[in-house]
């Protein structure tokens, strides 16, 4: 009996890798207006590899940018990008086509819901509430309040234990093979793969792909089976 459905955040519930590749470049255009003495194509090579290097929850991305490039901190222009980054998130940040009206169907099933995702608490909580689904979820969950993120089976079980749930109650949705399907796979949860953002190409098994979220609806039906 399916009691509950635990989400990924990032490219499963909202198009995580679309909105940030163009808030990112939005922002650098901006710096370079602002005096960053650089051109575009250099300035991104130069932010990629921070963010590879640095990672993508580290916090000062464009403050290593404009002192790589002018080898001193500037207030002003790190201040517009960092402006015009999230002026450019507000304005894109929306959930995936038939995410609310689902997750509603969902909580109407009488299912508890859950958000199990790897980054810092704060900046996750910020995505839900602008993407105006927080409201649903039961509990947010993230690697930054575990201490250790996916695929590591730990932060699972930790995911089930925060919901109070056994894993063969649980359906586990996400767009990773590697970071959410497999692992929740081996806990004994059934897996969904939705086919969204930029590893939907990847090869892989899960119990269930789908493109859409609304079909998470007939597969929670057909495994409580009910009509």
């Amino acid at each position: 009996m399916i009691k509950g459905i635990l989400f990924d955040l990032d490219d499963t519930l909202y198009n995580s890798s679309e909105f940030v590749s163009i808030a990112r470049r939005e922002a650098v255009k901006s710096m370079i207006d602002a005096g960053l003495n650089v051109s575009f194509d250099e300035a991104m090579s130069i932010l990629n590899k921070i963010i590879k290097d640095k990672g993508s929850n580290y916090g000062k991305h464009f403050d290593d940018l404009v002192k790589t490039i002018l080898g001193r901190y500037d207030p002003m222009i790190i201040a517009t990008g960092i402006i015009t980054y999230h002026n450019v998130k507000v304005a894109l940040l929306r959930p995936y086509p038939n995410t609310i009206k689902t997750l509603i169907k969902l909580k109407n099933m009488g299912l508890k819901l859950g958000v199990l995702t790897d980054g810092l608490t704060l900046k996750q909580w910020e995505k839900l509430i602008r993407l105006g689904i927080h409201p649903f979820f039961d509990d947010v969950i993230t690697s930054e309040e575990f201490g250790l993120g996916k695929p590591h089976e730990e932060f699972f079980r930790y995911g089930l234990k925060r919901m109070n749930l056994k894993a063969d109650e649980v359906i586990y949705v996400g767009d990773r093979i590697d970071r959410d399907i497999e692992p929740a796979k081996k806990l004994g949860m059934i897996t969904v793969r939705i086919l969204k953002g930029k590893y939907k190409d990847l090869k892989g098994e899960a119990d269930y792909t789908i493109k859409d979220i609304g079909d998470l609806i007939n597969i929670v039906k057909e495994l409580n089976g009910k009509k």
